[in-house]
């Protein structure tokens, strides 16, 4: 009689391990890409880290015609980021394109903090694809500013996905943190 409770729990325990290998390997199926734009690259820095902590593919939204500094004079209201800005349904164009966009469930969104939102540029990369059933997260970096309505207008631009609350970073913010922060969604 104990050979035999010994044999059942030891094949409990199998069991559970097996459940805790599969459920591992449904994390390792999510596929992860950190999207950005970055005006003066702060943003980039920080998204390549990102990318690195959560072994995601990287993609730069670059802007066709690419912004000088004159371009992001923000105390200028005739400067071309300003302009853009000030028209919510500006959309500047972008000159790529992510090859297989289907192929991610997760999708990270960097991005500088531009009158308190995310920049026009964002809003087209929004409406250039389906992100049906897909998590989106928003990061972004700022002197000082928050996040504002970036989420809740990302996800009205996505309505088909999870758009969750973004956060701001500082540029020299650590590839451990960002996958601290990252891990609480992928998890999910």
């Amino acid at each position: 009689m104990k050979k035999w409770l010994y044999v059942f729990f030891m094949g409990l325990i199998g069991f559970s391990s097996h459940i805790v290998k599969a459920e591992d390997n449904d994390m390792s199926e999510k596929k992860v890409l950190v999207a950005y734009f970055s005006a003066t690259g702060t943003t980039a820095k920080v998204a390549e880290r990102l990318a690195l902590a959560v072994h995601g593919d990287l993609f730069e939204i670059k802007p066709k015609e690419a912004y000088t500094d004159a371009d992001l004079d923000w105390r200028d209201k005739t400067s071309r980021s300003s302009v853009e800005m000030a028209d919510k349904s500006s959309r500047p164009e972008i000159s790529s394109q992510v090859d297989d966009m289907a192929q991610y469930n997760v999708v990270f969104i960097g991005f500088p903090i531009w009158w308190y939102r995310e920049p026009s540029i964002i809003d087209t990369f929004m409406e250039s694809y389906d992100f049906t059933g897909k998590s989106i997260i928003p990061f972004a970096t700022s002197g000082g500013s928050g996040m504002g309505d970036s989420s809740e207008i990302m996800q009205s631009l996505a309505p088909d996905a999870k758009v969750y609350e973004g956060k701001r970073f500082a540029s020299n913010v650590s590839e451990e943190t960002l996958k601290d922060w990252a891990d609480t969604f992928l998890m999910k």
